[in-house]
């Protein structure tokens, strides 16, 4: 049984609430803005060929 709570009217609970979850909207996004090259202050953009000429040459 549960103990009554003062903020709530006599006979409301948590369960009884109605959650309206028609938005098609995610809950949580994909990415946060913190994942980003902008999050971290790095400029966008790829450095990969950057990257690909500096290989160490037992990388093959």
């Amino acid at each position: 049984m549960r103990e009554a709570d003062a903020s709530r009217p006599e006979g409301r609970h948590d369960d009884d609430r109605v959650v309206d979850l028609s938005d098609d909207a995610p809950l949580l996004p994909e990415q946060t803005s913190d994942d980003t090259d902008r999050g971290w202050g790095d400029h966008a953009g790829s450095n990969d060929a950057w990257l690909l000429a500096e290989r160490p040459p037992h990388w093959g």
